[in-house]
């Protein structure tokens, strides 16, 4: 499982300096490659409820299906299972800079690397799943946005990280990926309302006319608001699409996986 680690870093801590950040020349083609990866139930070991490619080791699933789901996304993805970071993600704001394979699973809901083919995975079932990239200085981030989290201010604290290891949020491009949907996602009217109050965009009316929250909006504008310009969300639903796993739609049930990896650029 690769070289293990006794820490991870968290926003704060001295980061070394990025190796791919520094002197690069831009504009020009940058150097490095963004890799992205979204899952869906298709495929997998699990069986139901959890059927069948569920990624999260939290919820009730048999731990020996759920390791060989992330044994099969690793190979799938070409890097190996013990080059894909996990986080024990508890819908807070905290970030770990990840610096090596097998580094102990942090808890925290944002995590962040300036080194390459080491890929970083967040898992969700209505919650907004967050990937951020910024190819000229090799900086990756990969966040979970719940409700909680994305009223607290999780994304401003890993574009903090981000720039610690030489991100500029002008650079960083977005993609935020399938979540419960602000016409099927309904709140009572006062949580929408303080929702709204600390993230702006998202409160929403649902199908039948109920307060409701959007969240990929809200999160689309506070992003645009920290000053990124290319931005872009995978309009599915969870709620409604059943290749997705819903913690609102059915209880217990898996999750799926947003993963997020870079490589240089061939010339």
């Amino acid at each position: 499982m690769g070289r293990a680690a006794e820490r991870s870093r968290t926003v704060g801590q001295a980061a070394a300096p990025s190796e791919t950040a520094a002197g690069v020349p831009h504009p020009g083609p940058p150097p490095a490659r963004i890799r992205r990866v979204l899952t869906t139930r298709a495929g997998g070991r699990s069986s139901p409820p959890y059927a069948g490619f569920n990624l999260g080791d939290h919820v009730g699933d048999d731990p020996a299906a759920v390791a060989a789901n992330r044994r099969r996304l690793g190979e799938g993805i070409g890097l190996g299972p013990e080059r894909v970071a996990w986080m024990h993600q508890v819908h807070g704001t905290d970030v770990a800079v990840v610096e090596e394979p097998g580094q102990d699973t942090p808890t925290a809901d944002a995590l962040v690397t300036d080194r390459p083919r080491l890929a970083l995975a967040v898992v969700v079932a209505d919650c907004v799943p967050v990937l951020l990239a910024d190819p000229y200085a090799g900086v990756v981030a990969a966040a979970h946005a719940g409700r909680r989290g994305a009223a607290d201010g999780v994304l401003p604290r890993t574009l903090e990280a981000m720039t610690e290891l030489g991100a500029e949020p002008a650079r960083v491009e977005a993609l935020l990926g399938p979540s419960v949907c602000g016409q099927c996602y309904e709140v009572p009217a006062a949580l929408r309302d303080e929702v709204e109050a600390q993230l702006p965009g998202s409160a929403s009316t649902t199908r039948v006319g109920t307060p409701g929250l959007d969240l990929r909006a809200g999160l689309r504008r506070q992003l645009a608001g920290l000053g990124l310009t290319r931005i872009d969300a995978d309009g599915r639903c969870t709620f409604e699409d059943d290749q997705l796993f819903s913690h609102r739609r059915a209880q217990p049930t898996g999750r799926l996986a947003a993963v997020t990896w870079w490589e240089y650029a061939r010339p």
